[in-house]
């Protein structure tokens, strides 16, 4: 097996960056970006604890959900979860952060790196509720680097395309598959918990 372990050989395979790819990073939101995160249901964040492990989680509400608070700050708010807190226990000791944003229908994403820090500042997160319900702490985004990628990785996964989307009989469920992995607890209860948790522990 043939491993890459230095730079410059990387650079030998694939060439140096187009002039195009490196100007279009921003260090501030335009009204471009501003727009596309005001549309964006769905964003996936980056973050890794303090040894390297890394960490991927998918944040989604509806349209406009994560505000820009001015240029170069966001501000999303974290959501009823399963308590984990992978992201924002990473980001007590490790604050760098990876966003992506993305649009149903749009091939393109924004993407977003940068500095994140966990707040319960009141004033912050009651613009934020939902159903009378103020999140318990929103993640601050200090962007610093911004920018618009390509969609060809989209347009090659055909995602948006409704006749590609499996239908819900083709995979198990997953109060099925966590029956199925933890053991101890019946499809049947596990479905119920799963179906329970979807209905009153949204916001």
């Amino acid at each position: 097996m043939d491993i890459v372990e230095d730079f410059d050989e990387l650079r030998e395979i694939y060439g140096p960056p187009s002039e195009r790819s490196l100007k279009k990073q921003l260090s501030r939101f335009d009204n471009h970006c501003r727009a596309f995160i005001a549309r964006s249901p769905f964003l996936v964040i980056a973050s890794s604890d303090p040894s390297g492990r890394c960490d991927a989680s998918p944040k989604g509400d509806a349209p406009g959900f994560v505000q820009v608070l001015d240029d170069t700050t966001l501000l999303i708010p974290d959501r009823l979860g399963n308590n984990r807190v992978d992201t924002i226990g990473n980001l007590l000791a490790r604050p760098g952060v990876g966003l992506i944003f993305f649009v149903p229908g749009l091939n393109e994403t924004l993407r977003v790196n940068g500095r994140a820090c966990v707040t319960t500042d009141a004033i912050l997160l009651e613009p934020l509720a939902v159903k009378g319900k103020v999140p318990r702490s929103g993640i601050m985004v200090a962007a610093e680097e911004i920018y618009f990628h390509c969609g060809k990785a989209l347009i090659r996964s055909d995602l948006w395309n409704p006749e590609k989307q499996l239908r819900r009989s083709e995979f198990p469920s997953l109060g099925r598959i966590l029956a199925d992995q933890i053991g101890g607890i019946s499809v049947e209860e596990s479905e119920r918990l799963t179906v329970e948790s979807y209905r009153t522990r949204l916001y």
